[in-house]
This record gives structure tokens, C-alpha cells and sequence, in this order.
């Protein structure tokens, strides 16, 4: 019988998956967590908000790689960079809005390219930023709504980006109309990127530097450098190896969820996977299809149900990593320099790092960071192969590689299912198991390219540039 995990045990470990989206340092939400958690027990939030209060802190990012893909677009260069920038800046200002775009629009670009990039964004204007935080914040809420962790989590998270006096974004409301725990968080992370530049007292100066304009003058007036506050800004300083199960986030929670049954983790996994999929156009909805190649080639192969519920779920997951590769090397048209090959290499490392810290992933950590192994040692990221790949690993491994070569892409139009199968068995007993190989077919492959593909989220609001 499988050990039980919480909701927040999952989602802590997991957040750190979502700082890389914004280019944020390693422990990001959990920080951001512990400050907006803070702050709603001083307002005297009741147990059930606060657990409510805290998904909607963990999960304030999960939106974030909708947009990364546009974020390119419009400016070019790595959008981690272009992303993490804007969080340091009072954008509304426009002193700092034109700095801000000379230092960032076609950055690396020759001068021809830069301005192209720069007119584009002037002749955009305040409806490029509306677009980035629309996009941003819809995806999270949806994300939440897929969670089934209630209305009040996701109107957080669609509303964390507005402003008390309705100068935020997207729909620019104000004052009280803009939902608690959305006002909480906007404090929250604002005060926590701060104070990694410059400890409690900048955190606590920005955030009474911006009260009645960006934030509730009621919730800039809770914090403090002083008194008990140290014992808060003191934990911040360990909160980039803290998990949800961890005594560190006792302190400022004092609340508790209950356990996740497998449908919990399911929906967990399958928001993640969109998370993932969300980032770039090219991958849209490939961690569902290549979760549908592996249930049927381990149904084939007759493994167990248990085992087809764990390779599913590494499936939706396997491309965490991906979440740390900018979109300037996912989205480049040419050919990848070596330096960009070894950001793509990377990647299932990465994966592998955050699940091996997350409760009820943990144990797929390596199973899902297996996916570009090869049979005969030659893959990556850890060159292991023969009887060091389990079956469910080898399994995974053709089913990323099918979806990459039937499923349609911006570029080109996806491979027949003969095209496909001929490239595959090319590579039995070197890329890919014989067994594995074997249990594929064309007919499988045409059954499940033609299962219609998400739109990407981007694709939903992008106005024509």
C-alpha cells in the first residue's frame, strides 16, 4: 500500500519547479509562502483561508510558462532574464518602463534587429504587459480549477497582479474589490524579491514605499524588521531546501490538509504537465500524448496496472526540467550551438532534482529522468543503459521519441505513422529496447496522432505584431 501524501507536502516540493519559469532564485514560492503566511495570521485569518491562502502562494507561478513563449517574441534573448528584470522595477513608472525595454528588447541582436524589437513594443504599449499578465494569470487559475482546489485559490492567483489604487493587471481593479488572498500575494512576492537583494529592511521599505499605490496600506503595516520578525526573515534564509512536510513551515501555517488519494495526485501531475507543455508552441500537450504512448506500449508489454499508474505519471512529468531551458534555445530556428545542447542535456537532471525532493514523486525521480537514455549507454543525462534502464524506463524513452516525431509542430507537420515506425526500429537495440520496439506499430501511432492536440495558451489572446 502507497504511503499517503498531503496536498502541500506535493505542491511545496514541486514549487520549485515554478521558480525557474520566472527566473527566480531556488526557493522562491516556499519564501514567498512563509511571508504571505505570516501575514495572514496576523489579519487573523482562520485555519481553512490560510490552507487556502497557502496553495494559492505555492501555486502563484503556475502560470508563468504561458507566456514565456510570447516573452521571446517581444523581446528576444532568454525571457528568464527579460522576466525576472521586470520584478525589480517599479514597471508602471514610465522612466523605468523605457529603461527596462533599451535593456532588454533584442538584447545580443544587431543594432537593425534591436530596433525592430524596440518599435514593436512602443507601437504595443500598455497592451503588451496586459498581455503577458492575462496570459500569466488565466493559465494559473485554470491550473488551480484542474487542482479542484476551490474558487478561492484560482481567483487568488487570476488576481494577484492587481494593484490597490487599479493600476495592476489584468482587469486593473482596485481597493477591496481585488480578493484577499490575491492582495496577500502580490505583498508576499514582491517583499520576498527584496529581500534577496537586500535583506528585511529593503523588503519592508519597498513594501511601505508602494503602500495605497501597489498595496493595502492595512498589510504593509504588518511586517516589520524588528521584534518577532526576525524569527520570519531568519527562516527565510534555509527555505531553499524546505519541502511541505518540513517543520520549517509549521510556524507560519498551523494548518493542515488532508491526505491525497491517487485521482489527487493524477490531477496533480496532469496540471504540471500543462505547466510544462504551456512553455513553448512546439511542445504543446506533448507530456499527455506521450503519457497515452506509454500506458498503451505497458499495456502491451502487460505490465501491471500499478506499474502503468507510475509510468503515466512520470510521463506527465518528465519534462520538468524543461522549465529552466529558455525559449531562445526551444524556439531557435537554426541550429543549436554546443553551449545550447548542453542547456537542452540538462534538462532530465533538473527534473530528476525536483521530484527526488517531492513527496509522492520522489520515487519516479529516476524513472522520469531516464527518458533520454539509450538502450546501448549513448543518451543522456546519465550515459546509463543495459539492465541499468528498467522496462517502464525503456518504455518512456520510445514514447517521448514517438510523440516528437508524429505529433504536428509550428514548424512542420507531424511524420506518418510508417515514416515513424521505420525511424524507430532503426533504432532497436541501440536507442531503444528490441522489446519496446516490437510492442510498437503504425496502427498505435495513427491512433493516437490523430487525438487532437491543446491549443497552446498564447495562441488564445496574441494580438498580431
Amino acid at each position: 500500500m502507497q504511503p499517503a501524501y498531503s496536498a502541500l507536502s506535493v505542491l511545496s516540493g514541486l514549487s520549485y519547479a515554478l521558480d525557474l519559469t520566472e527566473g527566480h532564485p531556488r526557493g522562491h514560492a516556499i519564501r514567498t509562502a512563509l511571508i504571505g503566511l505570516e501575514i495572514g495570521e496576523r489579519m487573523g485569518l482562520p485555519e481553512d483561508a490560510r490552507l487556502d491562502l497557502l496553495y494559492a502562494l505555492l501555486l502563484k507561478d503556475a502560470g508563468c510558462s504561458a507566456n514565456a513563449s510570447r516573452v521571446y517574441q517581444l523581446f528576444g534573448g532568454p525571457e528568464h532574464e527579460v522576466k525576472r528584470a521586470v520584478w525589480v522595477r517599479d514597471w508602471r513608472k514610465f522612466t523605468q518602463q523605457a529603461a527596462y525595454a533599451l535593456a532588454f528588447a533584442g538584447r545580443g541582436f544587431g543594432f537593425t534587429a534591436r530596433l525592430k524589437k524596440l518599435a514593436r513594443l512602443a507601437r504595443l504599449g500598455p497592451r503588451a504587459s496586459r498581455e503577458l499578465f492575462q496570459l500569466r494569470c488565466a493559465r494559473g487559475a485554470e491550473i488551480a480549477n484542474l487542482m479542484e482546489l476551490g474558487a478561492d485559490v484560482a481567483a487568488a492567483i487570476r488576481s494577484m497582479d492587481e494593484h490597490w489604487d487599479g493600476g495592476g493587471h489584468p482587469e486593473g481593479i482596485a481597493g477591496d474589490s481585488i480578493p484577499l488572498y490575491a492582495q496577500i500575494i502580490g505583498l508576499a512576492q514582491v517583499m520576498e524579491i527584496y529581500w534577496g537583494i537586500g535583506g528585511p529592511q529593503e523588503a519592508v521599505r519597498v513594501a511601505h514605499r508602494r503602500s495605497g499605490t501597489w498595496f493595502n496600506p492595512k498589510l504593509t503595516r504588518v511586517l516589520s524588521t524588528r521584534g518577532r520578525d526576525g524569527a520570519l526573515w531568519r527562516r527565510l534564509e534555509t527555505a531553499d531546501e524546505v519541502t511541505g512536510s518540513s517543520p520549517l513551515l509549521a510556524p507560519a501555517r498551523a494548518v493542515h490538509d488532508g491526505p491525497l488519494d491517487d485521482a489527487g495526485m493524477d490531477r496533480i501531475a496532469s496540471a504540471y504537465a500543462m505547466i510544462i507543455d504551456g512553455k513553448s508552441p512546439f511542445t504543446a500537450d506533448h507530456s499527455r500524448r506521450v503519457s497515452q504512448y506509454a500506458s498503451a506500449l505497458a499495456r502491451r508489454l502487460e505490465l501491471t496496472e500499478a506499474e502503468i499508474s507510475r509510468i503515466q505519471r512520470a510521463a506527465l512529468v518528465h519534462d520538468l526540467g524543461k522549465l529552466a531551458v529558455p525559449n531562445s534555445i526551444l524556439e531557435k530556428p537554426g541550429s543549436l550551438e554546443d553551449h545550447e545542447w548542453d542547456r537542452i542535456r540538462e534538462h532530465p537532471a533538473v527534473t530528476h532534482d525536483i521530484l527526488r525532493r517531492t513527496p509522492g514523486f520522489a520515487e519516479l525521480a529516476f524513472l522520469a529522468a531516464n527518458h533520454h537514455e539509450h538502450v546501448d549507454g549513448t543518451g543522456y543525462h546519465l550515459g546509463v543503459g543495459g539492465e541499468d534502464l528498467s522496462l517502464s524506463a525503456r518504455v518512456l524513452a520510445v514514447s517521448d521519441v514517438l510523440d516528437a516525431l508524429a505529433a504536428d509542430r509550428p514548424y512542420r507537420t507531424g511524420m506518418e505513422p510508417e515514416t515513424v515506425m521505420s525511424i524507430i526500429e532503426e533504432g532497436a537495440g541501440t536507442h531503444f529496447c528490441t522489446q519496446c520496439v516490437d510492442a510498437c506499430s503504425a496502427d498505435l501511432v495513427a491512433n493516437l496522432a490523430e487525438v487532437p492536440a491543446a491549443a497552446h495558451p498564447s495562441a488564445r489572446t496574441s494580438p498580431p505584431v
